[in-house]
């Protein structure tokens, strides 16, 4: 339905990522909680994505695997803060394992609008340079890979 867009201010050691979809709320809120779901959008196309672990309730935790053509795995995990809710969002730690103790705080809003959802993706990070480190590791192209694929799966299904 729309692009991505990203907010990365000088000086500031958070991304601010937005998007509008044509489906609910509640339809973006099971994308982002249920397994089956998770497995079909999460990451760029070129990975196959396989959910490790899903514990989508405060102090629960989640482990993705992006896996490649020859098997290799990259390691993504968090834990949540907070239950995953339409009102409240998705508020969760996120490390890639490759850059062990890297870790950002994400949130997800999601904003009814026009009978669609904007979603609001906040990374916090512990500095700029962390941040900026991302950037250069091709963080902006995944994201916008991934939202395209979430764009195209939220448009097939039904709210809970």
């Amino acid at each position: 339905m729309g692009e991505t867009q990203f907010i990365a201010e000088p000086g500031v050691p958070q991304v601010v990522m937005t998007r509008e979809f044509a489906a609910p709320p509640e339809v973006l809120l099971r994308a982002y909680t249920e397994a089956e779901l998770i497995e079909q959008w999460w990451g760029p196309r070129r990975f196959a994505t396989k959910v490790d672990r899903l514990d989508a309730r405060h102090g629960g935790e989640w482990r993705f695997l992006n896996v490649d053509d020859d098997g290799t795995e990259y390691g993504f995990h968090g834990v949540y803060h907070g239950s995953p809710s339409v009102d409240g969002g998705i508020v969760q730690t996120w490390e890639y394992e490759g850059a062990p103790g890297h870790v950002h705080l994400e949130t997800a809003k999601f904003e009814a609008k026009d009978g669609g959802t904007r979603l609001v993706l906040t990374a916090a990070y512990e500095t700029v340079e962390a941040r900026d480190a991302d950037f250069e590791a091709g963080m902006e192209g995944g994201a916008r890979e991934t939202l395209d694929r979430l764009d195209e799966l939220v448009g097939t299904l039904q709210p809970a």
